[in-house]
């Protein structure tokens, strides 16, 4: 969206820049800059093949952290357009904020987690950030991907006060109990959109879950028998297309409702009375319940189905004695990580697992653990 038409709220510039200073770039923002070199770096790429709950040899046509990056994307910016905020720092927030995960989603980052539980622990949002101030080495001038403050304090939607104490003037709002730019609350939710309504899709297209479990999800159930009101023939693959299309519409057309109504009541003027006031950014009451009905069913039947258990334990197991063999010997780590590892032999070893796709990471233990037969 053109500057001039932003709202008084929205962030139009970078107030605190980049950590280096660089001359302002020619034809394009700083936040399309940012979103840029997000897009470009080798960390995004590596989204490809890093799951959300499936393991990536599990099927080619489940969701990975890429395609999940690019659809929260998707949301973020038609959301930001209709409340007259900066698209371009939506989007480049929503692009970056899955950077630090692990292999195998959450599972390996509680696996990593459990590994460094006595060594400062594993938080995937810090090691988003990690990936973009420290780990990225594509430029001569810095490491990372020097990115604006507001990109920054975007990604990192999360963190300890421990932790935030530790990070400057990205961590101070956690400390100061403040709110993070419009931008920042945008990209957030419509991550939640999309997690929630995409793993219903995924859940349902591997067969763990099923239209008759679902249908006791009153969110769900509503626009489901609207369908099937609407098109009585339609075959079931394009009806649950069509139910998750249509939950999505429902909770992004309530949160710009709930948040324009958020908006006419406290009526910020600046950006720092958006970081002074309340979550301006949310969901009407009724539909911050329905939404909590769905992640609750998806966290029983979904998460903790006992088929996706098993991969997950394989997975924790993997990331375990990956963690367990470089931590006794630095030596089994490729040069550029052994040569880190003299400093900090914890933290490179967390920065090397956690760059892992899940398929390499299944390599890499079978390279380590397994005799190949001649």
């Amino acid at each position: 969206m053109v500057e001039s038409l932003l709202a008084p709220y929205a962030v139009s510039v970078s107030a605190l820049g980049r950590a280096v200073e660089e001359a302002a770039p020619t034809g394009r923002s700083e936040f399309q800059r940012d979103r840029d070199r997000i897009i470009h770096s080798a960390a995004f790429r590596r989204l490809e093949y890093k799951t959300q709950v499936f393991v990536n040899h599990e099927g080619d046509l489940f969701r990975t952290r890429l395609t999940h990056s690019i659809e929260v994307a998707q949301i973020g910016r038609s959301i930001a357009r209709r409340l007259r905020v900066n698209e371009d720092l939506v989007e480049a927030i929503c692009l970056a904020h899955d950077l630090g995960h692990t292999p195998f989603g959450h599972a390996g980052q509680d696996a990593l987690n459990a590994c460094m539980k006595d060594l400062g622990g594993f938080e995937h949002n810090l090691q988003s950030l990690r990936v973009v101030d420290v780990l990225e080495e594509r430029y001569a001038a810095f490491d990372g991907l020097n990115l604006t403050f507001e990109t920054r304090e975007g990604i990192l939607k999360h963190c300890s006060l421990e932790h935030a104490a530790q990070l400057g003037n990205v961590g101070e709002r956690f400390l100061k109990n403040q709110r993070p730019s419009m931008e920042a609350q945008i990209a957030n939710l419509a991550d939640e959109i999309a997690y929630n309504n995409h793993d219903v899709d995924d859940g349902l297209r591997s067969g763990l879950i099923t239209l008759e479990q679902l249908s006791s999800v009153r969110l769900f159930a509503m626009h489901l028998e609207d369908v099937r009101k609407v098109y009585p023939q339609l075959p079931e693959r394009r009806v649950v297309h069509e139910t998750v299309r249509r939950m999505i519409n429902a909770l992004v057309s309530d949160l710009i409702e709930q948040t324009e109504s958020n908006l006419r009541q406290y009526q910020p003027s600046s950006v720092a009375q958006v970081r002074n006031n309340h979550a301006l950014v949310a969901f009407s009451s009724e539909m911050h319940t329905l939404n909590r009905e769905l992640k609750a069913f998806l966290r029983t039947h979904l998460y903790r189905h006992y088929l996706v258990l098993r991969m997950s334990a394989k997975a924790q197991r993997i990331i375990g004695d990956l963690f367990n063999a470089f931590i006794s010997d630095p030596r089994l780590l490729p040069p550029q990580f052994n040569a880190a590892a003299e400093a900090d032999r914890v933290r490179s070893v967390a920065d090397y697992i956690a760059g892992m796709t899940d398929r390499y990471a299944i390599r890499e233990h079978r390279r380590l653990f397994f005799v190949e037969e001649a």
